[in-house]
């Protein structure tokens, strides 16, 4: 059963990077990724298949991690059984208030940092989701798998997740897939699934550029992502934002000039003011 649960979760990755892919890619490799879920779809049990395409209809995540007895999609608490059932894996469980298919991975990195309190005032735009500790200027790597290991590692060292290790091979495997490499010296690599807490971008800036896409194409602008899966649609419209932003070439002058973290963070700030709510 676990293999047809690797199986689901491989699918529903696949679907997400064509989402990806339709929200900001050329269309090139939309064929490609068309023909792989189709044939992935194809070997699934009848049941299963009808099920997952079912739920798929509805959200295209239909798989749900469950996270500390909880669905993590839509917060309902299991229960005791039914976690049991979904650590013993022996037959598909679904959130009884969602629906989706649960699963649990035991090796996931996992989210730990601070939660804001009550008392701080509320944040806007994309410090809601980084900080000026996660910005790295001036970043020096001999191809995307250091750069990669830089930005998560700092990550793990300012206390927002654990597990960079496995972040690291995480993001490489959705590399494999499909390049996150866009125009303009722009890359976007990033790890579903991270939960326990909210969505945390790092950035880091190469002016020389890292071999990170297809042919061996340049990123100067290193947009490091983890997601928890309950926020994976909201992610395609944070993707457009920092895309429609650093379209501008003054913008990306903007990051290239900046020398220390405090001045990369308000720079980063200023110019996604307007496309990141």
């Amino acid at each position: 059963m676990q293999s047809l649960v690797n199986h689901l979760n491989q699918l529903q990755e696949l679907i997400l990077i064509r989402d990806e892919h339709r929200a900001t890619g050329d269309g090139s490799h939309m064929d490609r990724l068309n023909e792989v879920i189709d044939q992935l779809t194809d070997k699934l049990p009848a049941d299963v298949r009808s099920l997952f395409q079912r739920l798929c209809k509805k959200d295209h995540t239909a798989m749900a991690p469950m996270h500390e007895g909880c669905c993590a999609i839509c917060g309902m608490r299991l229960p005791i059984s039914q976690v049991q059932s979904v650590r013993v894996c022996k037959v598909l469980q679904n959130c009884p208030s969602c629906a989706r298919i649960l699963f649990v991975d035991p090796e996931a990195a996992r989210w730990v940092g601070e939660r804001p309190s009550r008392a701080e005032p509320r944040k806007v735009g994309i410090s809601r989701f980084s900080a000026e500790g996660l910005m790295i200027p001036n970043l020096v790597a001999k191809d995307r798998e250091e750069a990669i290991t830089i930005l998560t590692r700092n990550m793990e060292a300012q206390g927002f997740i654990t597990g960079a290790d496995r972040l690291v091979q995480s993001a490489l495997d959705r590399e494999a897939v499909l390049s996150t490499a866009m125009e303009h010296g722009l890359a976007f690599p990033h790890v579903r699934g991270v939960e326990g807490g909210g969505l945390t971008l790092t950035l880091g800036v190469s002016r020389k550029g890292v071999p990170f896409g297809e042919q061996g194409s340049l990123a100067n602008f290193i947009f490091f992502v983890t997601i928890p899966s309950a926020v994976s649609a909201f992610y395609l419209r944070l993707l457009a934002g920092i895309t429609e932003t650093f379209l501008k070439d003054t913008n990306r002058e903007a990051l290239l000039a900046a020398e220390t973290p405090e001045q990369l963070w308000k720079t980063l700030i200023k110019a996604t003011r307007y496309t990141i709510k």
